[in-house]
């Protein structure tokens, strides 16, 4: 090869070309990206919507089980805000608290499964009745748990726990201290104050005093001391909220929406 060859080696003549080739995969590359973006969020739209529509049908189903054991099912809607305050005032993620309001109304879904006759009885169970109703907690769990999404897993979880006790003698597990969930030991604490302070169809509601009366004394064999002490310090805020939630008649729309809780004040009825 000749010295006045090597020129020829070095022509930038096919560069135009290659420049050409690159400009058109670049537009071409964009242009799939552009698409898979586009997908990618109609996926998780669709995915989304998915998740709302089967939320408020299990929130309808569990509307639906409290009806049979409560005439307005805005117990459940209480529970949910009450819970995601005293997760909050527990340290707990802000995450956490509004996944737990919107999992805590499900608590109690598994009555849908219990007959009327042992649900709405005034006097104490038989020993085949409470079997009955011990076995809400496992229902509630087999109906929220099929779902991977984390809500229900949450909301699964609450079902299957709520009813353990601190000191080991609860159902349906018999589970003791720290291995009952969090969100099972805050359901529990909120449901047993609100329930005890609204009239139910075997009893008239009791005073908040006494029901504070009531959930003191639970502490430690029912409930997590650390949870009831809390709910304690908080007791004044703690009913606020949940005569607000009924001052305002929310439901769960209010309870789904990722946006502050809105209050009207006492003297606005």
């Amino acid at each position: 090869m000749s010295l006045d060859t090597l020129p020829a080696l070095f022509d930038e003549g096919p560069v135009p070309e290659a420049n050409c080739f690159g400009d058109a995969a670049a537009a071409q590359m964009e242009r799939m990206v552009l698409d898979f973006g586009r997908m990618y969020q109609e996926r998780n739209e669709a995915l989304q919507e998915v998740a709302r529509a089967h939320h408020d049908a299990l929130l309808r189903l569990s509307r639906a089980a409290e009806y049979r054991d409560d005439d307005t099912g805005v117990h459940i809607v209480r529970i949910g805000y009450l819970a995601w305050a005293l997760a909050l005032r527990l340290g707990q993620r802000s995450t956490f608290a509004a996944l737990l309001r919107k999992a805590a109304p499900m608590h109690d879904i598994g009555k849908i499964g219990v007959p009327d006759g042992v649900l709405k009885k005034p006097g104490s169970f038989t020993p085949e009745e409470r079997a009955v109703m011990n076995q809400h907690p496992a229902i509630g769990a087999e109906i929220l748990g099929r779902s991977r999404i984390p809500l229900f897993q949450l909301a699964a979880e609450v079902a299957l726990s709520h009813h353990e006790r601190w000191d080991g003698t609860g159902y349906p597990s018999r589970l003791a201290g720290e291995a009952i969930p969090l969100s099972g030991r805050i359901v529990a604490v909120v449901d047993f104050f609100d329930a005890l302070t609204m009239d139910r169809c075997y009893r008239p509601a009791f005073s908040d005093a006494r029901a504070i009366e009531m959930l003191r004394a639970e502490r430690g064999a029912a409930f997590d001391p650390r949870v009831v002490d809390c709910f304690l310090d908080n007791i004044a805020d703690m009913i606020e909220l949940r005569d607000s939630v009924t001052r305002n008649r929310l439901d769960f729309e209010d309870l789904t929406q990722d946006v502050p809780l809105r209050i009207v004040p006492r003297d606005a009825h």
